[in-house]
């Protein structure tokens, strides 16, 4: 019996019946293999392209497509084949697949623009020259964002995840290129490593009073860290309490100033003690001054 060719259902067809291109095709790492889960009704990216941002919608759909063997259907490296074969028929098939596929992820009003396309190439080509030219305006929105952006109201796990997307976007407009060559002199990892201190340095930057110790002492490592150790850092709590980034003079104990320290001040009635009570009327017996010039504060005993 001559060889044959299993197929994408797992038939059986003779060689005879299939040239090499169908043969390719059966194969299931082929571009133009389309798998029984594959649907033109799909909906690869969880945003709907409307005009805005679009490196960030350019940048979700490459990895859908790419995830489904199928960028090179927009990046041409898989090029129509051979009029009239069987492989030509798989193509159309895969890229009418492609074509839905972007369709559907554009808004009504920009899909109709490119739906008489005759492939997919075509319209990711059209998008790319009607939006991606006007990265300037939009590279513009995006340092305007960051310069204005700090934590407010808002915890640091929310701040970071807004700081660390716009960077992302500006990342894909950003036209700096490092070298590839391997020099002696390092400044490919010189240049790297100072763009990500700046990057770190807006992140403390933007971070509300209560992580001011954290912060300095974040600024104190050398090499400083990265940004996502920092972050780590400071959300942890490692170098300073949460509540505040002051440190008592007094105490020498962090989270509240001296004007609040409660060894120095009256205790609250609700305040639960941990150690022996009668600190506090020790505390209660002895009176406070401080000067005003030099803010230090003095202890007397007021039983004296």
């Amino acid at each position: 019996m001559g060889d044959n060719v299993e197929t994408a259902t797992g038939t059986q067809v003779p060689l005879s019946a299939a040239d090499s291109g169908s043969k390719e095709v059966f194969n299931t790492s082929h571009p133009c293999f389309i798998s029984s889960s594959d649907s033109p009704g799909a909906l690869l990216v969880n945003t709907v392209f409307d005009g805005k941002s679009f490196g960030g919608w350019k940048r979700a759909m490459w990895i859908a497509l790419t995830a489904k063997n199928k960028a090179g259907f927009i990046d041409g490296s898989t090029p129509e084949p051979e009029i009239g074969t069987d492989l030509c028929n798989a193509w159309g098939r895969a890229n009418n697949m492609v074509i839905s596929w972007i369709l559907n992820s554009l808004y009504r009003d920009i899909s109709e623009s490119v739906l008489y396309y005759a492939n997919a190439k075509d319209i990711w080509e059209e998008l790319e020259a009607r939006f991606g030219q006007s990265s300037g305006a939009r590279l513009y929105q995006l340092q305007k964002e960051l310069s204005d952006l700090v934590q407010g109201p808002t915890d640091i796990a929310t701040y970071f995840t807004k700081i660390k997307r716009l960077w992302d976007e500006l990342d894909t407009l950003d036209s700096f290129i490092p070298c590839s060559c391997i020099c002696s002199c390092k400044a490919k990892e010189k240049n790297i490593k100072s763009k990500q201190d700046e990057r770190l340095v807006k992140f403390l930057m933007g971070l509300n009073d209560s992580y001011c110790g954290a912060r300095g002492n974040i600024l104190m490592i050398s090499p400083l860290p990265t940004i996502s150790n920092a972050y780590a850092l400071s959300q942890k709590g490692y170098y300073d309490n949460k509540k505040s980034g002051s440190i008592c003079k007094y105490c020498k104990k962090p989270g509240h100033s001296i004007e609040k320290c409660y060894k120095l001040h009256e205790f609250p009635p609700n305040f639960k003690f941990t150690k022996q009570r009668n600190f506090q009327n020790s505390v209660q017996g002895n009176a406070v001054s401080s000067n005003k010039n030099t803010g230090e504060v003095f202890m007397s005993n007021a039983g004296t």
